[in-house]
């Protein structure tokens, strides 16, 4: 063996790149529920070749991100029975991945990153910005899970969170709603700073109910089945 070679680095697969193009789209909501997402059309706009999107698309079905109809591939909508599985789902996983972080977040310099995206999250509120407001928010949930120990348990939750992702607009940009949000921020990040696991998990759990209401109320859903619950938070 001769021992100066160092290994090549490999670009990264296209159909991978393709992949992350279609799901960072998917949950900042440029690609609507419903909307055709045809393998020739998004090559063309894309650039690359067929394979690599259809590469794509089948790893985004597999995670439930998009549904085929045989011909093309399109963002599901929602429906009541939905969004209570996947808030069944995150409501079991999130609480508990909460409650290991809070192991570590005891130290100021661990939580920082979190109590940043928490003052940022406030700022934007204060100048009605809901675009960072948005930005914020997302940084707060990834600076908690990028604490995770369970890194299979970090994927889970990122995962699921993405299913309602790109609902998020129809909930923070009103104000009452961003209210809300960050009561339940500020609630978990007190926990987190108490080192305290069972008070994050219960902040946790009562914030992804505020955020199944609001997402059930903003897509008129409590209309269909006469459920009069209001807008009330997000995560």
């Amino acid at each position: 063996m001769v021992p100066f070679l160092q290994p090549v680095e490999r670009p990264v697969a296209l159909s991978g790149r393709v992949y992350e193009t279609l799901r960072a789209n998917i949950r900042n909501g440029k690609i609507a529920p419903e909307q055709p997402l045809q393998e020739v059309q998004l090559a063309a706009q894309l650039g690359v070749s067929r394979t690599p999107v259809r590469e794509a698309l089948a790893r985004l079905a597999n995670e439930g991100l998009v549904v085929s109809d045989g011909r093309s591939f399109a963002v599901p909508s929602l429906t009541l029975t939905d969004i209570d599985d996947i808030y069944e789902i995150r409501s079991l996983i999130e609480p508990e991945a909460l409650r290991q972080v809070a192991r570590q977040t005891i130290d100021p310099v661990v939580r920082a990153p979190i109590m940043e995206a928490l003052e940022a999250s406030m700022a934007a509120h204060k100048a009605g910005d809901n675009t960072v407001f948005m930005e914020a928010n997302e940084h707060f949930r990834m600076a908690w899970l990028s604490l995770v120990p369970n890194s299979r348990l970090a994927r889970v939750v990122e995962l699921y969170a993405y299913h309602v992702h790109h609902l998020r607009s129809l909930t923070l940009d009103k104000a009452k709603v961003r209210i809300v949000v960050l009561k339940g921020l500020k609630r978990i990040a007190a926990a987190l700073a108490a080192g305290d696991g069972d008070a994050a998990a219960a902040a946790m759990r009562d914030h992804l109910a505020e955020a199944r209401n609001a997402f059930i109320a903003a897509v008129g859903l409590n209309l269909q089945t006469g459920d009069n619950t209001e807008n009330s938070g997000n995560t």
